[in-house]
């Protein structure tokens, strides 16, 4: 867990900012539920980094999405997930599985 602490707030701070792009360009809806995730302080020292995998072949391009930051497919809802950490919280605006 120690090790995916600093995977999980660069991923939050990048949504973020696209969640705030979102804001900026939409200005609408509100999430209608709320995730929490409590990250606690590692204890132990972080680990060497493995070796580079190869590079894959780009895969073909996916179908047009739907519109909107707030349109979630079939079975999700338009939520927040907050991250609380030693650092501060961060919150991103994500379809989150109903």
């Amino acid at each position: 867990m120690t090790r995916l602490a600093p995977l999980v707030i660069a991923i939050a701070l990048a949504a973020s900012s696209g969640f705030l792009v979102a804001q900026a360009v939409t200005g609408q809806s509100q999430p209608t539920t709320t995730v929490t995730i409590d990250i606690p302080t590692g204890t132990g020292p972080q680990g060497p980094a493995g070796p580079a995998g190869q590079q894959g072949d780009p895969g073909p391009a996916g179908p047009p999405g739907s519109p909107g930051a707030e349109s979630c497919p079939a079975g999700y809802v338009f939520g927040a997930v907050i991250f609380n950490t030693p650092q501060g919280h961060q919150q991103i605006a994500t379809c989150l599985k109903s």
